[in-house]
């Protein structure tokens, strides 16, 4: 399991136990040990977890040792931050087909929509893509394991949502992200040449960002649809 992965999994756990009440204010996580034993990570997945828990304001930690020592729950997660982590927890157990169509819908408004944008008097609205340009750099580089590309690849996929301002979406397309990149990684395995299909990616990508600039709404919304469209085709050949 990679790192990233991991720490994902710790946060994922803590999340689902929080939203069906079996972790309550008051109440105190494990220690690190504990929880590196009993989910099968490291002890510094374990601490990432409890970083972002904690600036989610979800928990507090002590330091040092003694029955005060370690993460105490000090809220519940509440309204929109509830339905995204509820979300969150869902988005691994949902079929991949779906996540895919939901995916297409979204994905493809957002794309047209960020073009046509540009397009506008005289692209005094372009929207802003300077954190998908330089995940698109990022994943130029040829040291990248085909596991830390893909969630760079999520991660530009997020930033074009943000970049739409539409925090629904935005809110839709991070909820769903842990399920994104697991049918990504899953489909790994089905790809024979990583190098020659990792290239590829790299050309859709910039081709959407290309299509986006030039105010090709059209073009923006095929790119996307056909980008997300084709990852699938290759790696779940049996759409299960």
């Amino acid at each position: 399991m990679s790192e990233t992965r991991a720490w994902r999994t710790v946060l994922e756990h803590i999340e689902s136990q929080l939203i069906e009440g079996r972790l309550r204010p008051g109440d105190r996580l494990p220690g690190e040990r504990a929880l590196s034993a009993d989910l099968g990570v490291g002890r510094s997945s374990v601490r990432e977890a409890l970083r972002v828990l904690e600036v989610l304001g979800l928990i507090r930690t002590q330091t040092g040792s003694g029955p005060n020592a370690g993460a105490i729950i000090i809220a519940t997660p509440s309204g929109g931050m509830s339905a995204l982590m509820r979300l969150q927890v869902a988005a691994s157990g949902f079929p991949v087909a779906d996540i895919v169509r939901t995916r297409l819908l979204l994905e493809t408004a957002v794309a047209g929509e960020l073009a046509e944008r540009g397009s506008l008097d005289g692209g005094a609205h372009s929207p802003d893509l300077a954190a998908a340009d330089r995940l698109l750099d990022a994943m130029d580089s040829p040291a990248l394991e085909p596991a830390e590309f893909l969630a760079l690849d999520a991660e530009f996929h997020l930033a074009l949502a943000e970049a739409s301002g539409n925090q629904v979406i935005t809110a839709t397309m991070a909820g769903l992200r842990s399920g994104i990149e697991g049918y990504a990684l899953e489909g790994l395995a089905r790809i024979d040449d990583w190098p020659t299909t990792s290239a590829r990616l790299r050309g859709e990508h910039r081709g959407v960002v290309d299509a986006i600039r030039a105010g090709d709404a059209a073009a923006a919304r095929t790119r996307i649809h056909d980008h997300i469209s084709g990852y699938y085709a290759e790696t779940f050949i049996d759409h299960h």
